[in-house]
């Protein structure tokens, strides 16, 4: 039995062993299929890797890295760039405050900044569901995280009601009070911050600076109708000259402010219910000087391919490159549709459309800044006598531009002597047959209602001058200038004793008002020149589509030689980049210069213009000799005529004019009536 028992244990064993090394074979195979499944995998994963998969590898690299550089500039000593840029460099001159602190200067007359479009900060007081936890927060300016956020919440509460140019039911944005409104537009990005910065060197504080901030998005009038801003910023001057010891206080705008200040001065002046009921003399009595910087005096050629087309150069440039982002629908968003719709509600736009017509701006065959040449290589020259003129002389000209005409549909009707050029009247053309469809209407403009015939009619009208540009705005946009009509005005006046120059639409145009009775008091133009600046615009009509903007600055359309001043659609001039020298410059170099009937009491005018250097680095950040038209706000020279006139300097112990640019030749070439 023993024998037995032991065979079938054997047996069993025997069994038991085949049994596992069947399992572990079989376990050997599975292990080997699954190792190949594995791998088979891992190389279809491979092979799957895609585009989108490497731009967020790429996005995660490029925040990872930026992070590690924000790291490190926040921890590095805050003398370290200057450190830096002195090591490459040399000695960085004393700031303006510092070096005129040495010097004595002490604070004397009260300051008063008057911002510009744009850079002044609003924020919410009340608004839609869809702004929820957003009371007293900044939609414009600061961080601008709203836009991201919300987008279109964001383009709803900053647009103003396209009818009455005032507030939409149920929304209130308003400007940020204080200097803070406007020192910096977004985080690291100054406007005002240096040269507030550089008057508390000399002693300024908030009782002797006043940010007049108002809502810049409104007609101007109407910020006083809404917000009574006009009426706060004549108490608060004249509470600064009261509590000053009687000194009359300099007055700073910038950009669209310097417009929005000539209003004011008439408005202080005019008798209430329209006016402030000041009497004629009290800007003699409460203000010594009046410095404007980038002031767009006669307007500027770029409010007009904003308003027309919702472009300037740079838009104009991105929407070549990508046209998807900004014309077609991407994830619910036509983003320049959107813009052109939230734009043109604000009045303020249309105060800087070109002003004083062929007169000024020149005709289909002629401008003031005929045979100016682009020499960005100039010599430069810093006497504070006038400086000398552009350089241009002994150059050879390309081929003559035509200035005069503002927007060319085609290169060859931006070039061709205007007798070759047939010219087909738009104001006959039928409007109708609707471009987009009913998914378009909440962002689409005036143009979704003038149909392809009315579209075309503005093309084969070819070219438009500063007279005729007002009829095509007209014609595109009929709501927005009807508005328009009601606050600003773009002519001549012929006589300025006519009663109807007491309204107020009339008051912020230099050529169709007088300037004060205020002998004593100074008017300065200061800006930049020596910048490619936007004068005239070649258009292309785009394709027929639903929801497309139908107009098109050509960024194929570019000058024949190196120092051609056309390139990517844009003719360019000298200025500040924004601002041409001409706007800025004539009524200080012509119009307002000694008595005329402009300047009846003979306030006394200087030019003091700013030639443009680029930093030499940037750890220089944005440069302490720029002349661009925000950047201009950091230039030494800029801040160091400021501070002295503040502290008691006139504009003779400054040096008097200082001028680059052909500002005088060209204003000479201009046959106003004075």
């Amino acid at each position: 039995m023993s024998i037995l028992r032991r065979r079938k244990a054997s047996e069993t064993e025997k069994a038991s062993k085949e049994d596992t090394h069947k399992e572990t074979k079989y376990k050997g195979v599975e292990d080997e299929k699954k190792d190949k499944i594995s791998k088979r995998k891992v190389e279809e994963k491979k092979k799957k890797w895609s585009c989108i998969d490497s731009c967020c590898w790429l996005i995660g690299c490029i925040c990872s890295i930026g992070w590690f550089l924000l790291f490190l500039y926040n921890a590095m000593p805050a003398s370290f760039p200057q450190y830096v840029t002195e090591a490459i460099n040399g000695p960085l001159p004393d700031p303006p405050g510092v070096k005129l602190q040495k010097e004595g200067l002490t604070v004397k007359h009260p300051v008063v900044f008057v911002p510009g479009i744009v850079t002044g900060g609003l924020e919410l007081w009340e608004g839609h569901q869809c702004a929820d936890g957003l009371f007293r927060k900044r939609l414009w300016g600061g961080t601008f995280g709203e836009v991201y956020k919300r987008p279109l919440c964001w383009v709803e509460h900053m647009s103003l009601d396209n009818e009455t140019g005032l507030d939409p039911s149920g929304i209130r944005v308003r400007p940020v009070p204080g200097l803070v409104a406007a020192d910096y537009f977004a985080p690291g990005y100054f406007v005002w911050a240096v040269l507030i910065a550089n008057l508390a060197r000399i002693g300024y504080e908030e009782k002797t600076m006043y940010m007049a901030a108002y809502d810049w998005r409104l007609s101007f009038q109407n910020t006083e109708v809404r917000d009574h801003t006009l009426s706060r910023i004549k108490s608060n001057i004249e509470l600064m000259v009261a509590t000053n010891g009687g000194r009359k206080v300099v007055v700073i705008p910038h950009s669209m402010g310097v417009l929005y200040f000539l209003h004011f001065m008439k408005w202080v002046e005019a008798p209430a219910p329209m006016g402030g009921g000041g009497g004629s003399d009290w800007c003699a009595k409460h203000i010594k000087a009046v410095m404007n910087i980038g002031g767009p005096f006669l307007g500027v050629p770029k409010a007009v391919s904003g308003l027309f087309s919702a472009e300037a150069k740079d838009i104009a440039v991105a929407r070549a490159i990508a046209p998807v982002f900004l014309d077609k629908d991407v994830f619910g968003l036509q983003a320049l549709q959107h813009f052109m719709q939230m734009t043109r509600t604000w009045d303020s736009t249309m105060s800087m459309i070109p002003k004083g017509g062929d007169t000024i701006w020149g005709n289909m065959d002629w401008s003031p800044e005929e045979g100016y040449a682009c020499n960005p290589q100039r010599q430069r020259n810093n006497e504070t006598q006038v400086a000398g003129q552009s350089g241009t002389e002994g150059l050879s000209y390309p081929k003559r531009v035509n200035y005069g005409r503002i927007i060319s549909f085609g290169k060859e009707v931006a070039e061709e002597h205007s007798s070759k050029i047939e010219r087909m009247d738009f104001w006959d053309a039928v409007k109708g047959n609707n471009l987009g469809n009913t998914t378009c209407r909440d962002v689409w403009t005036e143009y979704h209602d003038m149909g392809w015939g009315g579209i075309k009619a503005v093309g084969d009208y070819k070219a438009y001058t500063a007279g005729s540009i007002l009829d095509l705005l007209h014609f595109v946009a009929p709501k927005m200038m009807k508005r328009g009509d009601a606050h600003f005005s773009y002519g001549i006046a012929e006589n300025l004793d006519d009663p109807k120059y007491n309204h107020y639409k009339y008051w912020s145009n230099p050529l169709e008002t007088k300037l004060p009775n205020a002998p004593d008091m100074e008017i300065y133009s200061m800006y930049g020149v020596g910048i490619p600046t936007e004068r005239a615009y070649i258009y292309k009509l785009t394709p027929a589509a639903e929801c497309y903007i139908p107009f098109q600055i050509d960024t194929s359309a570019e000058g024949e030689n190196e120092g051609s001043r056309l390139k990517g659609g844009v003719f360019s001039v000298d200025g500040d980049e924004t601002v041409p020298v001409l706007s800025a410059g004539f009524m200080c170099a012509k119009a307002w210069r000694g008595k005329s009937r402009f300047n009846p009491s003979g306030i006394r005018t200087f030019i003091r213009e700013y030639d443009h250097a680029p930093p030499v680095n940037l750890l220089e950040g944005r440069g302490t000799q720029s002349g661009a038209h925000v950047d201009i706000m950091g230039n030494f020279a800029l801040i160091e005529d400021i501070i002295r006139v503040a502290a008691g300097a006139t504009g003779e112990e400054l040096g008097g004019d200082r001028v680059y640019s052909d500002i005088f030749k060209w204003s000479d070439s201009i046959n106003l009536q004075l």
